[in-house]
C-alpha cells in the first residue's frame, strides 16, 4: 500500500473494490487524464479475494495512493456477504437479493468523499451501473445524484463552493458494454474478481448472481473472460 503521492495533475479518488466494474471505472478515469487515488474497503466480505485484486489493479494502473481501509461490517451482518447466510445460486431475480449489504454504497461513498476532501480532489469515481445491477438500490442514478447533493451540503469543500462530482461512467452500460470496454482499455479480466462465493481451490463459483452476470456479459460481447471458474452455471435468465 503506497502512502506517498505527488500532486502531478488533477486527482480523482476511485472506489476500488477489485471487481470488474471498479477496474474499468478506474481505467476510464486514468484515460481521462486523472491521477488516481484508490480506496478499498475491507469490510469482512465473504469474497475477500477481491481485495487482492484491488491491490493488483492499483499497481497495474499506477495508482499513486491506495488506502485499504478496515471496516468490519460482519458486526452488523444482514447480508449473505457478511453473515452466515448461503449465497444464492439459483439465478438472477428481480427482487433485492440477500447479497445486498445494507447501505454499503452510502457508507463507502461517504468514506470516499472524506478521502477525496483530504486529497484536495473534487472527483470521485464509482463503478455502479443500473442495467445489470441485480436489484441493488444503491446503484441507481437517483441515489448517486442525491448523495452528491448531500456531500455538497455536508463537507467544508462543498459549502466552500467546490462540490464533488460523483462520476459513474458505467451507469448505463450493460455487462456486455463493460466487457468491451475492458478489452478496449487493454485490461486483463483476470486482474479483477466478481465472485461472491470463491471456491477452496481459488476459482470463481460460476453460479452466484455476480458470476452469472459477468459471464453473460463477456459471452454477449464476444470477449474472452480469462477468469477461472469452477463450473459452467445454468443459463442466466434474461
Amino acid at each position: 500500500m503506497t502512502e506517498n503521492f505527488t500532486l502531478s495533475g488533477p486527482k480523482a479518488v476511485v472506489l476500488l473494490s477489485g471487481g470488474l466494474d471498479s477496474m474499468v471505472s478506474a481505467a476510464l478515469a486514468k484515460e481521462a487524464g486523472f491521477t488516481l487515488h484508490g480506496l478499498t474497503i475491507d469490510y469482512g466480505q465473504r469474497h475477500k479475494r477481491e481485495i487482492d485484486s484491488a491491490l493488483e489493479i492499483a499497481e497495474r494502473l499506477g495508482v499513486e495512493r491506495h488506502v485499504v481501509l478496515p471496516l468490519d461490517l460482519r458486526a452488523f451482518g444482514g447480508s449473505a456477504l457478511t453473515a452466515d447466510i448461503p449465497v444464492p445460486k439459483s439465478g438472477v431475480g428481480d427482487d433485492i437479493p440477500v447479497t445486498y449489504v445494507p447501505a454499503r454504497n452510502l457508507v463507502f461513498l461517504s468514506l470516499t468523499t472524506a478521502f477525496a476532501e483530504t486529497a484536495d480532489s473534487s472527483d470521485i469515481f464509482i463503478g455502479v451501473n443500473s442495467l445489470d445491477y441485480s436489484g441493488y438500490p444503491d446503484c441507481r442514478p437517483e441515489f448517486i445524484a442525491s448523495f452528491a447533493e448531500t456531500a455538497r451540503l455536508g463537507t467544508r469543500q462543498g459549502v466552500g463552493g467546490r462540490p464533488f462530482t460523483v462520476h459513474t461512467p458505467l451507469q448505463h452500460m450493460t455487462k456486455a458494454d463493460i466487457a468491451r470496454e475492458c478489452e478496449r482499455l487493454g485490461l486483463d479480466p483476470a486482474w479483477s474478481w466478481s465472485c461472491y462465493d470463491p471456491m477452496a481451490d481459488g476459482s470463481a463459483c460460476g453460479a452466484c448472481d455476480s458470476c452469472r452476470l459477468r459471464r453473460k456479459g463477456f459471452e454477449e460481447a464476444g470477449v474472452v473472460d480469462s477468469t477461472r471458474y469452477a463450473a459452467d452455471p445454468p443459463d442466466v435468465r434474461e
